[in-house]
């Protein structure tokens, strides 16, 4: 009898319900006066058309979707979408031209101090700030296209904004022109996955105060600086691609302040540093592939206790280069393009051990001028004398077991 009664009070529910539709052909022709028609529960349905309301405010559980992507314009001057509602859903929308703020951060769709809210399948342009999530719980961000056209990183947001929040889920989004492509601040339990993340004027991906949080099988391509993580205790990093990232500035991934992570299975391409780390502490990087950088990895001399092995370094033009001479940090079972050793027992790893750090890369640590002499034939022999006689570089900076062939990553 419980559950009989428990069932029609169930499908009651449902059958209260309803449909709300918006267009230029039905009754209702105001969005905002659909929202305040609908009740929990209901969905609002648009349908394709353009529709410049100001400032739509969502403060109630709702399903809020559009139909063949009817057009919220922001006319350039107000936040076009702001969610104040535990699980609202938002989908098939195109919003665009939201207003500018410093102080405000107008944005095309913003989440505030809310849980369970779903944005998907939307198509954010030329707004300020593209999704905002503010104090958030549980919230899924998922296959958005976001575009802006950001020149200079004070004149522009971030694609997607994640502050103060806990258990999102940024998934399969493709971000360019902001200034960051996503951005968490004090963000935990989180997951980045499957995103692509391009041309954005700074960061592809900044962290910062983020932890326990994993971004996985995402690409970083072309943005002013790669991706930067930052004040941060134990980020997974798995499945990454970090390419072409170019400048004098500019990483694949910079590590700065971070501690108790993982850096597996990732591919660093065409980067001016493939991964730079600063005060960085117990890393392990494993499994991943270093190919055609400047500088594969620049470890500076504040960082200690991290791992590096089973990692393909090839056709970099430094693999490894540091400021320091203390070396608190463990080369294991890498593959380098330019070790020259043998393997007389035939086991796969070379008998001599490898200094993957040239003396010239320790002289244009110091002197960044110096490298306008590479290739040259002074340089070619220094750095055959070096391998000879090693006096500049660290003699513990070495892979004792480097392997004579790469690793299928």
């Amino acid at each position: 009898m419980k559950n009989t009664f428990f069932l029609l009070l169930l499908f009651s529910s449902f059958l209260q319900a309803k449909v709300i539709e918006v267009g230029a052909n039905k009754p209702i022709k105001s969005i905002k006066k659909a929202i305040a028609l609908a009740q929990i529960d209901d969905t609002v349905l648009v349908y394709n058309g353009v529709y410049k309301e100001g400032n739509i405010v969502i403060d109630k559980k709702i399903v809020f979707i559009g139909k063949d992507f009817p057009t919220l314009d922001g006319q350039k001057k107000y936040e076009v979408l702001s969610v104040k509602a535990d699980g609202v859903v938002v989908k098939g929308f195109k919003v665009i031209n939201s207003g500018y703020g410093s102080l405000d951060d107008p944005c095309g769709i913003k989440v505030y101090n809310r849980k369970n809210v779903v944005i998907q399948n939307n198509v954010l342009d030329n707004n300020f700030f593209g999704i905002y999530i503010q104090n958030g719980t549980k919230c899924i961000v998922k296959n958005n296209k976001i575009r802006a056209y950001g020149k200079q990183e004070q004149l522009i947001g971030n694609g997607i904004h994640c502050w103060k929040s806990d258990s999102l889920q940024i998934s399969a989004n493709t971000i360019s022109g902001h200034r960051d492509g996503i951005y968490f601040e004090f963000v935990t339990n989180s997951v980045i996955w499957r995103n692509i993340s391009t041309k954005n004027v700074r960061y592809g991906l900044h962290f910062m105060f983020s932890n326990d949080d994993a971004y996985i099988s995402n690409v970083f391509k072309n943005n002013g600086a790669g991706v930067a993580v930052m004040f941060t205790k134990r980020v997974k990093m798995f499945h990454n691609f970090f390419e072409e990232n170019w400048g004098d500035a500019a990483y694949g991934l910079l590590l700065k302040e971070i501690s108790d992570s993982y850096i597996i299975g990732n591919k660093f391409g065409k980067n001016t540093t493939g991964i730079h780390m600063e005060g960085t502490n117990r890393i392990l990087v494993e499994k991943n592939v270093f190919e055609a950088n400047g500088w594969g990895m620049k470890i500076q001399a504040s960082c200690m206790d991290n791992i590096i092995k089973n990692n393909n370094f090839v056709g970099n033009t430094f693999d490894i280069s540091t400021n320091g001479n203390l070396v608190l940090n463990t080369f294991n079972g890498n593959y380098w393009d330019k070790y020259e050793g043998y393997d007389l027992d035939k086991n796969g790893i070379g008998d001599v051990p490898f200094h993957p750090l040239s003396l010239f890369a320790v002289l244009t640590e110091n002197n960044p001028s110096a490298m306008l002499l590479f290739r040259s034939f002074m340089i070619t022999l220094l750095d055959k004398s070096e391998k000879i006689l090693p006096s500049i570089t660290p003699d513990n900076f070495i892979d004792k077991t480097p392997l004579m062939h790469s690793l299928s990553l």
